[in-house]
């Protein structure tokens, strides 16, 4: 998994009923694009993502 600030991560629920969380992606703190992720959620809070396999990159046109 590679990805650049701006990109969004999509994290796919797995629970039935939830709903699936996207979150800006706005510091690569692994080399070469690699996790961990610094995120920004819709709802201001921000966290270090490692992300699984339940999550996918969305990138962004730059």
């Amino acid at each position: 998994m590679q990805a650049t600030v701006g990109d969004r991560l999509h994290v796919h629920s797995n629970t039935v009923g939830a709903r699936d969380r996207i979150a800006e992606i706005v510091e690569v703190r692994g080399a070469d694009g690699h996790p961990p992720y610094l995120v920004r959620f819709p709802d201001g809070h921000e966290s270090l993502v490692f992300p699984g396999p339940d999550c996918v990159v969305e990138p962004t046109a730059h």
